[in-house]
């Protein structure tokens, strides 16, 4: 059974069952479908009784000279934050079955912001979850002990959309701008890239919780906000609205872990086999995106809501291009934000951004020669 479940502050949960297609034979006597007993023997005399032994008896030696191996299942709590198209890879990964390949029976739980999602995985009702550099910074400056084991986004990606008679960044002053909440990924992104920009955050703006993707365009529409952070395809939406792309934030060049799987050093000491298996299916998911143009739009089409041609094709090649092959959490991604929270956090000032990633399951998968032969390198 696969569950997905919403976080406390989204309401609702539903299940999947996964049901199984074999069908129990027909009791003796039950006429089958072709008009054979089911429960009655098919081959007729001696001979045909002794040959049919025969072929068990061979069948069962073969399977124990060749025994079929498939890796161990384990359970896996595995919340995403955040509705964004950043999520892909889980998506593939549990909608195609490689979680399940590699071992894992998966609970599938969505959260609508990162804070809340670690919250859980700190008071240990996550294994891990898939969230961003700030989650992984602010609670292990606190004393967690939060690590970053893959990245799955390495690098910002987000547009800032603005009413349409905004055309500079220099008229973003003096209005207000929207985020999914304060401390998430989309306020840090925003932040970074006003400043980069020339305006202040803190001075010249005025940025306001507003929710995910969906909700933020929605206060756009009613005039809540003169500018918002998006990604894919809601960018596309935007536009058709008549809102203006005013940034691609990618264009910056703002190196931060944006989206990656993130878990805790004691479930790694606990449980580093789930854990690798994990990192070893959202690596295939990674792979299958960059190389499967019409099933990963399907897959983002049916977790999205959206059918339009343009917005898909547009999202699959924003997410594909930026997906890396080995995906280690380079500390540089960390740094970006401890760089920022300098000045005003003497803890992010001392910290080593080495210390809140672990590189090691990238490195075993790359030494086994795993992501080499997805690639066939």
């Amino acid at each position: 059974m696969t569950r997905y479940r919403a976080g406390a502050d989204v309401g609702g949960t539903f299940t999947v069952k996964e049901l199984s297609t074999t069908k129990k034979p027909k009791p003796c006597g039950t006429p089958c479908a072709d008009g054979a007993d089911p429960y009655q023997t098919v081959a007729r005399g001696g001979r045909s009784i002794l040959r049919a032994a025969l072929i068990g008896a061979l069948a069962v030696a073969f399977h124990l000279s060749y025994p079929i191996t498939a890796p161990a299942q384990e359970r896996a709590r595995i919340g995403w934050a955040g509705f964004s198209s950043s999520h892909v890879p889980l998506w593939v990964a549990h909608d195609k079955g490689l979680l399940k390949k590699h071992g894992i029976v998966p609970e599938v739980i969505f959260f609508s912001n990162g804070p809340t999602s670690l919250q859980a995985l700190v008071a240990g009702e996550l294994d891990i979850v898939l969230t961003s550099a700030p989650n992984v910074v602010n609670p292990r400056l606190a004393g967690g002990d939060v690590v970053m084991i893959l990245a799955v986004i390495p690098t910002f990606i987000d547009h800032i959309v603005a009413a349409p008679t905004i055309t500079s960044p220099e008229q973003l002053k003096g209005k207000i701008g929207g985020v999914n909440r304060q401390g998430s990924v989309s306020e840090m992104g925003l932040r970074l890239a006003l400043r980069r920009l020339g305006v202040d955050p803190e001075k010249d703006t005025k940025i306001v919780s507003s929710g995910g993707n969906p909700e933020r365009l929605a206060a756009l529409s009613k005039g809540i906000v003169q500018f918002v952070i998006l990604s894919e395809p809601f960018v596309r939406e935007a536009e058709k609205l008549g809102f203006r792309d005013l940034v691609d934030i990618a264009s910056l060049r703002i190196p931060l872990l944006w989206n990656g799987v993130v878990t805790r050093e004691s479930i790694i000491k606990a449980k580093r086999p789930m854990v690798a298996k994990v990192a070893r299916a959202i690596t295939e998911a990674i792979h299958q995106v960059k190389t499967d143009r019409e099933g990963t739009k399907a897959v983002l089409s049916k977790n999205l809501k959206i059918t339009d041609p343009e917005g898909l094709e547009r999202t699959y090649k924003t997410y594909a291009a930026v997906l890396p092959e080995a995906p280690y959490p380079e500390p540089a991604g960390i740094k970006t934000l401890l760089d920022d929270m300098a000045p005003r956090n003497p803890r992010a000032a001392a910290a080593d951004p080495k210390t809140f990633v672990d590189m090691s399951f990238v490195q075993e998968l790359e030494s086994s020669g795993f992501i080499k032969q997805l690639y066939r390198k």
